[in-house]
């Protein structure tokens, strides 16, 4: 990834926390020199692996699995992002640009043998998502129907060897460019806006005037 100075991110709690609160990641694998991708809902654990391990499942149908021995894999999280117009600034002549906040997540995919495990990690994902509800679901099902369902998917375990974090939020602007930036972000009526400028507030400090 294209990393200039201003942007890079490696404090790896940081880099963990957007990794669990934008969880919905894209897979990246090579076969025969060609890219496979699969779109999936990823679990951290912090505590497995020098960087921490990523698990999650697809479809056995999907025969990205079959590639893991091939090559390395790469999952990507998306945080805030958005568009940056130059008429939000003080400094000109500027140029239009996009803020964004993006990790790329490297390590091996391990399939994982044993229904036993693959559960386990099925229901880690569950009560992940579950957490907050009035009335949580688990995976109190019958076994017949658990058990098919469990045979339809291929989990994977992904010790991470390296991580990537860009956060490119104005961080090359002068300090009122970047205030203005957030102020009008903040302002808008579109959630996504406001979020990055809560993210920007967080990453660069300080409050717009």
């Amino acid at each position: 990834m294209y990393m200039p100075a201003d942007f890079e991110v490696t404090d790896e709690a940081l880099l963990h926390g957007l990794m669990e609160r934008f969880g919905f990641a894209t897979l990246v694998t090579v076969e025969d020199g060609r890219p496979l991708v699969s779109h999936l809902p990823l679990l951290l654990d912090r505590t497995a692996g020098e960087h921490g391990t990523l698990l999650g499942h697809m479809a056995r149908a999907n025969h990205q699995w079959e590639s893991f021995a091939q090559s390395e894999a790469l999952a990507i999280f998306q945080g805030e992002h958005g568009y940056v117009s130059p008429s939000w600034y003080e400094t000109h002549p500027s140029v239009p640009t996009w803020n964004y906040l993006v990790i790329h997540a490297h390590g091996p995919a391990r399939i994982v043998e044993g229904e036993g495990r693959t559960r386990e990690i099925l229901a880690a994902l569950i009560a992940r998502h579950e957490r907050g509800f009035e009335a949580p679901w688990t995976m109190e099902l019958p076994e017949p129907y658990l058990h098919s369902m469990v045979r339809g998917i291929v989990a994977f375990e992904m010790p991470l060897t390296r991580l990537e974090g860009k956060f490119k939020l104005s961080q090359n602007r002068p300090r009122r460019d970047q205030l203005r930036v957030i102020a009008t972000l903040a302002a808008s009526a579109d959630p996504a806006d406001q979020a990055l400028a809560a993210a920007m507030r967080t990453v660069l400090g300080g409050e717009a005037e």
